[in-house]
C-alpha cells in the first residue's frame, strides 16, 4: 500500500511520535513501516508493561492501542493513562460491535478502529486525533541539581560547568529519572527503559555508579535517593 499523498495530510509543525501497542508482532512491524513512510517516527511495544517502559524515556504524541492484550489489557491500560492526563488513544480491536465501541471510549480512547482496517484510514484517523489534540505542555529540557545540570535533549551532564562523561546506560537512567523529577520509580521499569541487561537489582550498581559522578557524598545521596519499597527518584533543587 503506497502512502498518503502529503497534500491530503494535515501540515503539522514537526513529525509526530507514535507509539504503537500490539502484541501481533507482524502487525507492530507492518503499521511501524507504513507510518513511517507517511511521515512518523514510531515506537513499538509488545504489551502494557513494555509500553509503560517507553513511556519513561520517551515523549509520544498518540498511541495505537490494541483492545486484546495478554496480561493487562487495552481497556485497563487506557484508563490507568487517562486519569493521568496521557497522550491521545487511537483503539484497535477484532471486535466491532457497538457495545465494545462505547466500552473503549469510555476508557479513554479518543478513537476506535475495528480490525481488519485499511491503513489510509488509519493515518487519516490518526492525523484527524492529532489535530484535535490539546498542545502538550512543554517537555522538561534539562534539570539541576546541586552544582549539575542534565540536558535531556543531548543526554549531557555537566558539573561545575565541566562535562561528565556518562555511559549509554547511565545517560538513559538519568533521562528517565529527570523526565520524572520528584516521582519514584521502581528498578524493573528503570532497567527496562534504560535498556540495562540482567535482573532488576542491575540497575543498583548503575545508581552507585551515577551517584558517584552528581552526589558531593555518594554515600549520603542528597539527588539520586531510594525510596524504600519504590526505587529510586531524582530530587532537584
Amino acid at each position: 500500500m503506497p502512502p498518503l499523498d502529503r497534500q491530503a495530510q494535515i501540515d503539522l509543525t514537526t513529525d509526530p511520535h507514535i507509539l504503537v501497542v500490539d502484541d501481533d508482532r507482524r502487525l507492530r512491524q507492518l503499521l511501524s513501516r507504513y507510518l513511517v513512510e507517511n511521515g512518523f517516527r514510531v515506537t513499538t511495544a509488545a504489551d502494557a508493561a513494555q509500553a509503560r517502559a517507553r513511556m519513561l524515556g520517551l515523549e509520544f504524541d498518540l498511541l495505537v492501542l490494541d483492545l486484546m492484550m495478554p496480561g493487562e489489557s487495552g481497556l485497563d491500560f487506557a484508563q490507568s493513562l487517562r486519569g493521568k492526563g496521557a497522550v491521545p488513544i487511537l483503539m484497535l480491536t477484532a471486535m466491532g460491535e457497538t457495545e465494545d465501541r462505547i466500552k473503549g471510549l469510555e476508557h479513554g480512547a479518543d478513537d476506535y478502529l475495528p480490525k481488519p482496517f485499511e491503513p489510509r484510514e488509519l493515518v487519516l484517523r490518526i492525523l484527524r486525533i492529532l489535530e484535535r489534540a490539546e498542545p502538550h505542555p512543554a517537555a522538561v529540557r534539562s534539570v539541576t541539581f546541586g552544582d549539575c545540570r542534565f540536558d535531556l535533549g543531548r543526554d549531557e551532564l555537566t558539573r561545575g560547568g565541566q562535562l561528565v562523561h556518562l555511559t549509554t546506560t547511565e545517560a538513559s537512567l538519568l533521562r528517565s529519572l529527570a523526565r520524572r523529577a520528584g516521582e519514584p520509580l521502581d528498578r524493573e521499569a528503570l532497567r527496562r527503559a534504560s535498556g540495562e541487561a540482567g535482573s532488576s537489582r542491575s540497575i543498583d550498581v548503575q545508581v552507585t555508579r551515577l551517584r558517584r559522578k552528581i552526589e558531593p557524598d555518594p554515600k549520603i545521596p542528597r539527588y539520586l535517593c531510594t525510596v524504600r519499597g519504590k526505587g529510586y527518584v531524582l530530587r532537584p533543587d
